[in-house]
């Protein structure tokens, strides 16, 4: 028997953890079968998946669906059933009820729960080409709730290379978030720190640029988050690993660790989903929102690690008043990353459940996104919708940190911000172009008319701007009056500047400096705020070389008292 295993990823570099599992469980309790792995994306042309699929006629087929792919494995098995009559199709995965609703039991078998769960009939039935509609049990009702990792040594050459790797140290959630499907399952297996060491040996052997811990909360226990943290900075790699994280689950200890590491090596997940105290009361989340942002901002301090803070949009009791103050409330903490995602209302959730009483109105077709509560009539979430999606654009890069920056330290009132500045999304069409740098900073540039500050955050812009590695500034901070005399600044630095200044040239080296770098004025108040200490207007120069920082910006560094005309643009 040939059995095709398949997952329709996101993109090529992620890999599913699922499709190893059921291989090793297929060759174990089936002596003999033959299984293929094919990690696909939801991007292929779809006939050519048909054709791949159905090539050489396999035995049987099976799939992981989930929610954003569930509907493309719904068509390929209802016409891979059409095209191949007698092959076994067989879904798993949190959406598998669901395809196999739609499908029929005539047309597919579902497995619900993980696959060491499974019932020996399966197997049984397997072989003998009778499979019936369901099967499979959860994990937690099992005797003895043991799971290794999965891989073996050619995995990673073949179905592991040049993609993300996932592996779990433990299994289940200790939250029973209302929206969330793990709350279907209540309980939380750990392996032990032996044998994730013994299976991090294997994996790390082969220098995985990304490593994904899939825990729910990978630092339920603290002191076991901390020892095996300490474990994957032992090993001789540039690995970036990923962690989902709990705010109130860190210790001292954690904070002292944390502080020792180098930038890119941790990436952090951190789910606050809201800040407002009834919301999060009703979707069992009580997380206290006051230690979320000591913890956040403490981790943002630290500048070597990035944050990627949760928020989700259409939770019950979350007005409009309410959202704009979670978002501040998370924009203060300093994340790297704010993921403004809209509430989904998945099949088998309490959230679902209880749909007619918050009066939710949502998507009949995956994802199930909301449209409207009782909180949020539609043209109030569609107008948050659009302005997450404006926080979306600016935010979750590297473009404009020192006006976040400044944002956060004189106190502004950031979601009135984000609202001033969606208004000139909406007259430059922004959601309709292909978003670039340039467009983004003439947004903002636009958006700064009445403000007394504007000439500082032009500053502001530019630095950051030339921080990024460009050599000139965009049109519209030139027409804003910044970057005046760019060539006669220039000449007279090279008139002034010694002949040898220590750190930067020697003699031998000065026109090639000279060349090279990017020299930009600025005032004394930008300088201030950038922390460069200076009395008056000063010259920056931008080096054509990265720091060793999180954002790997170009290093910007203040040059030597100079008889520099007073403007500061």
């Amino acid at each position: 028997m040939h059995i095709k295993l398949v997952a329709i990823n996101g993109r090529f570099t992620h890999s599913s953890l699922a499709l190893f599992h059921v291989r090793n469980e297929l060759e174990e309790q089936c002596p003999g079968v033959s299984t293929e792995i094919l990690q696909l994306t939801i991007r292929d042309p779809y006939y050519e998946v048909l054709l791949h699929l159905s090539r050489n006629e396999p035995d049987a087929i099976f799939f992981s669906a989930a929610v954003w792919n569930s509907e493309r494995v719904q068509e390929l098995i209802c016409d891979l059933h059409t095209l191949l009559p007698s092959c076994l199709l067989v879904v798993g995965g949190p959406q598998a009820e669901v395809v196999g609703g739609q499908c029929g039991g005539e047309v597919c078998t579902v497995v619900r729960g993980a696959v060491e769960a499974v019932e020996k009939q399966f197997y049984d039935d397997l072989l003998k080409g009778t499979l019936g509609p369901r099967y499979g049990r959860s994990f937690f009702h099992m005797a003895e709730k043991r799971f290794f990792s999965p891989y073996r040594e050619e995995d990673f050459s073949s179905h592991l290379r040049n993609r993300n790797i996932y592996y779990e140290s433990s299994r289940g959630c200790p939250f029973s978030c209302t929206y969330c499907l793990s709350s279907a399952e209540s309980g939380i297996v750990h392996k032990g720190l032996d044998q994730v060491r013994w299976e991090l040996d294997q994996i790390m052997a082969h220098g995985p640029t990304v490593l994904r811990f899939v825990d729910r909360t990978f630092n339920d226990i603290p002191e076991r988050a901390l020892a095996l943290w300490q474990l994957v900075l032992g090993y001789e790699s540039e690995t970036l690993f990923h962690f989902e994280v709990a705010p109130d689950r860190f210790s001292e200890e954690m904070f002292a660790l944390l502080a020792t590491i180098p930038p890119g090596r941790f990436q952090f997940e951190i789910g606050i989903q809201s800040t407002h105290e009834p919301t999060l009361a009703a979707i069992k989340r009580r997380i206290d929102p006051r230690v979320a942002h000591e913890t956040v901002s403490r981790l943002a301090a630290l500048d070597t690690i990035h944050l990627h803070v949760d928020l989700i949009l259409g939770l019950p009791y979350e007005t409009e008043k309410s959202y704009l103050q979670s978002f501040a409330d998370v924009f203060a903490m300093g994340s790297h990353y704010i993921q403004m995602g809209i509430l989904k209302l998945l099949p088998d959730t309490a959230i679902s459940r209880d749909a007619d009483f918050f009066a939710y109105r949502a998507c009949r077709r995956p994802p199930y996104t909301v449209l409207a509560n009782q909180w949020l009539a539609p043209e109030c979430l569609q107008r948050l919708y659009w302005f997450s999606e404006c926080v979306e654009r600016f935010c979750n890069n590297r473009y404009f940190p020192s006006l976040w920056n400044y944002l956060r330290r004189k106190g502004e009132n950031s979601s009135a911000f984000f609202c001033k500045l969606l208004e000139s999304c909406h007259e430059y069409r922004l959601f309709h172009l292909a978003v670039t740098h340039e467009i983004l900073c003439t947004i903002i540039t636009a958006s700064l008319e009445g403000r007394e500050d504007r000439s500082l955050i032009l500053q502001l812009l530019s630095y950051d701007w030339l921080r990024c590695g460009y050599r000139n500034l965009p049109s519209c901070l030139l027409a804003a009056g910044c970057g005046e005399e760019r060539q006669d600044l220039k000449d007279r630095l090279y008139q002034q500047l010694p002949a040898d200044l220590s750190g930067l040239y020697t003699k031998k080296e000065r026109n090639r400096f000279f060349r090279q770098s990017v020299f930009h004025q600025f005032s004394e108040a930008c300088l201030q705020e950038l922390g460069f200490e200076n009395r008056g207007t000063g010259c920056l120069v931008f080096l054509q070389e990265r720091e060793n920082t999180l954002l790997r910006l170009n290093r910007a560094l203040l040059l030597p008292s100079c008889s520099l005309p007073g403007k500061g643009m």
